[in-house]
């Protein structure tokens, strides 16, 4: 065990989870082919977390529960990091909101739930592990609405 190992066990699990969120890099790798824009997925942030939660000897658990608020049905996906080194119990939880579709063309019942899943595990992976999303495709999209075109005035 080198000098590094011995010092992440060390650390309490607020320290652990500041070192994954400072060297998580989890690139868009999808991209959306109606909208045109590049997108990372559940499975984009997974596949960059498990070597360092291995790194940091950490668990990540993620469930779902499906809530009702006000008439609506959501998908409420909970991501729970553990520490498996640390001499204390502690977790961290962060919760993400998905709202089920009532219905989606092309997509039977479990397939909507999934989807909403996927999408609510996201942003609780998003929540948890600080993963910025600031240009993400609805901060930037004019909903089809050009821009207004600049009059050039000639003298």
């Amino acid at each position: 065990m080198s000098k590094t190992d011995t010092k992440k066990d060390k650390m309490n699990i607020h320290q652990k989870l500041q070192g994954i969120q400072t060297e998580l890099k989890a690139p868009k790798g999808q991209t959306n082919k109606f909208g045109g824009y590049r997108y990372r997925s559940c499975e984009d942030i997974l596949t960059a977390l498990k070597p360092l939660l291995a790194q940091y000897t950490c668990t990540l658990a993620i469930s779902d529960d499906i809530v009702e608020v006000g008439g609506r049905v959501y998908v409420k996906a909970t991501a729970t990091l553990a520490s498996t080194s640390c001499e204390d119990d502690y977790t961290i939880n962060v919760s993400g909101f998905a709202r089920e579709a009532e219905t989606k063309k092309g997509m039977d019942d479990a397939q909507i739930t999934g989807s909403a899943s996927s999408y609510a595990r996201k942003y609780a992976l998003n929540g948890l592990f600080a993963i910025d999303d600031t240009k993400d495709p609805d901060a930037t999209n004019d909903h089809g609405k050009s821009a207004p075109k600049k009059q050039v005035t000639q003298f």
